[in-house]
């Protein structure tokens, strides 16, 4: 017999005005690539600034699930390759992150429950692929660049989960603890 252990990489995205990185419109809905800089698409020379909104945020995502916030953070660059990325590499934090060793309890029907909280931690997101809307989408994507550098959060659960519904019923209501 098999028993499921289960972690979560939650991706929620921080409700700015602006990108992590530069001062580019985070307004969903906009046409492909009107908002977008040398910053956002990694242009040689272009330099980022830390969205202070995006940080504040952040951090009141981190007590919220009851973690400790760490004095320092580093920003790295996750190097890989994927069409919608348009530097090559995502600035993200991991060995240093923002928050780390929180919790969050939750209400079953079995009774309480609880999730540990690894760490949360900020980064950039990528652009977005479009496969269908074009004269020939059948023979080529298109790329919008727009969501590039919105300002995410990944929150890392322990791997305490032990079954699908207890992964979903985990985060709709649940409510924090302090670690």
């Amino acid at each position: 017999m098999f028993e499921p252990v289960i972690g979560l990489e939650i991706h929620a995205h921080l409700r700015t005005a602006t990108k992590i990185f530069c001062g580019c419109s985070t307004a969903f809905g906009a046409p492909p690539n009107t908002h977008v800089c040398p910053v956002c698409l990694g242009f040689p020379g272009a330099l980022p600034v830390l969205n202070r909104s995006a940080v504040d945020l952040a951090i009141r995502a981190g007590l919220a699930l009851g973690c400790h916030i760490n004095e320092t953070s580093i920003f790295a660059r996750k190097n890989y390759f994927y069409p919608d990325l348009p530097k090559g590499y995502q600035i993200s934090q991991y060995e240093r992150p923002l928050a780390s060793a929180g919790a969050l309890e939750y209400l079953t029907a079995d009774g309480l429950r609880r999730v540990g909280i690894t760490r949360v931690h900020m980064e950039e997101d990528a652009g977005k692929s479009l496969h269908e809307g074009f004269s020939d989408s059948d023979r080529k994507t298109y790329v919008d660049f727009n969501r590039s550098g919105v300002p995410l959060i990944e929150i890392v659960t322990e791997p305490d989960l032990r079954s699908a519904a207890a992964s979903t019923s985990a985060w709709p209501g649940g409510r924090r603890t302090s670690g």
